[in-house]
């Protein structure tokens, strides 16, 4: 697997098509027009879905018929808007699933379809104006259906033949990245509808072209842990953002869609919502899920502008019946399912990690720290660097590391402003003989770059057990 940013990709191969075992018995379930088929998929599990007949998608992504997509480790559903057959297996049969079956009139599904073809004609319009698209930021309580929505709204718009520039400020979860970072990605083809986002960018073949995604380091698990650094990597964010719709005109017509983590209204939630609206100059803020959150973001932003002097619309939208909660300890297995995938592969690609010793003078490591007790939202976000250079220690072990564009000799402020190159796991510290076992996914010297750690993801134990 190569670091994401070096090296070149192989190309994307043939769509593989896959099936958990000819034995599972199959269950055929047919969906009227509006209907969903809402399914929970545990760890260590898998369901087979393919579409016999009609037309379906998952997530603004339509499914190919005739194709079996195995799902594990996953809560989602599949609605159609004219109809559709699907048949559904299971080795293990440990799932759960239902079907939905709303009418138009009762499915929110159609207000967001509504509101993509909104997008779709301020994108013609900005294109006809050589103007900037729509920057769409989409903000609600957490498992409201946040980033459901910013999928099918970024599905819905590929298939139009828009390029948009998908941003992700969730530090607990990971955009085409491990969680503890932000990230940013041009959508220019489908989604791969197996996973939450699509795979890691890595040298094995892919159904599925991949993905090359900017991503910025932040290590801690909620904004509010060190509100001023989470600023600052937002703006360093943006400002690559900005110049990628200043460089590539179809992007800058497509626009922006950014997605967030669930707003906290007691810890400053809304702090950080008008640091990515001004930042990003967002134009429209889509409230999903609640009257009390939307009705304090509308107050926020009334008569506010953007820095393209556009007034900024707030728009309400009930989140679907179909969003559940994701538990801690469900959580906890994506997070870690993601952090394997990073450096072993899946079921469909075997990726082979290199594991080097290295001496602890060999490499240069900072600490992400959480803010100080005495530390304001009112201070300036460019007051220290945040980073605390660290000798190795066994507090290290079981972690991931960022590897980030920058050299050892550089400052902190400029190690905490760039990029991340790619990702380590320390599988084992000796502080007798000074060395650390070092998991990463190409044969590379890591001396030459600066490792950062944070507190989030949280340490794995079993990565090589």
């Amino acid at each position: 697997m190569s670091i994401p940013g070096l090296g070149d990709l192989a190309p994307a191969a043939a769509p593989v098509v896959t099936s958990s075992s000819a034995a599972a018995p199959t269950i055929t379930e047919v969906l009227e027009p509006f209907w969903e088929y809402r399914f929970e998929v545990p760890h260590g599990s898998t369901l087979d879905i393919k579409l016999v007949s009609g037309t379906a998608e998952k997530d603004g992504t339509e499914l190919a018929p005739n194709t079996t997509y195995t799902f594990t480790a996953m809560k989602s559903k599949i609605n159609t808007w004219h109809g559709c057959t699907l048949e559904i297996s299971s080795p293990s049969g440990n799932y759960d699933a239902y079907t939905s079956e709303p009418t138009a009139d009762e499915t929110p599904m159609v207000s967001y379809l509504n509101l993509h073809f909104k997008l779709e004609a301020f994108r013609t319009a900005a294109q006809k104006a050589g103007q900037t698209g729509p920057r769409v930021l989409v903000v609600g309580p957490p498992n409201s259906g946040k980033t459901s929505l910013v999928k099918m709204l970024t599905g819905w718009a590929t298939r139009m033949g828009r390029q948009p520039l998908v941003i992700n400020t969730d530090c607990r979860e990971g955009m085409l990245a491990l969680p503890g970072s932000l990230s940013a990605a041009v959508f220019a083809t489908i989604i791969d509808i197996t996973t939450d986002w699509g795979s890691t960018p890595s040298s094995g073949p892919s159904a599925v072209p991949v993905k090359l995604p900017l991503v910025y380091n932040y290590g801690l698990g909620q904004p509010e842990e060190n509100m001023r650094l989470y600023k600052r990597v937002l703006s360093r964010l943006a400002v690559t953002a900005t110049s990628r719709l200043a460089e590539d005109p179809d992007v800058k017509t497509a626009g922006l869609l950014i997605d967030t983590g669930g707003v906290n209204v007691s810890k400053g939630g809304y702090d950080h919502i008008a640091h990515i609206v001004a930042e990003f100059s967002v134009n429209i803020v889509l409230v999903i899920g609640s009257e009390r959150i939307g009705s304090e973001i509308q107050k926020k932003f009334a008569g506010q502008k953007t820095s393209l002097d556009e007034p900024i619309t707030v728009v309400s939208l009930d989140k679907s019946g179909g969003v559940v909660e994701r538990d801690t300890g469900f959580l906890q297995q994506v997070h870690e399912a993601a952090i394997k995938e990073y450096f072993f592969g899946d079921s469909n690609t075997t990726l082979s990690p290199f594991t080097q010793q290295v001496d602890f003078s060999a490499l240069s490591i900072w600490k992400i720290n959480p803010a100080s007790a005495s530390a304001t939202l009112d201070d300036d976000i460019y007051s220290d660097a945040m980073l605390e250079k660290i000798e190795p220690s066994l507090m290290i072990q079981n972690c991931v590391l960022s590897v980030n564009y920058a050299s050892i000799h550089d400052s902190a402020d400029t190690i905490r402003d760039s990029n991340v190159m790619g990702y380590v796991y320390v599988a084992e510290v000796d502080e007798k003989r000074r060395k650390l076992k070092i998991l990463a996914p190409v044969n590379a010297r890591l001396g030459d770059r600066p490792l950062l750690w944070g507190s989030w993801p949280e340490p794995m134990v079993s990565l090589l057990g």
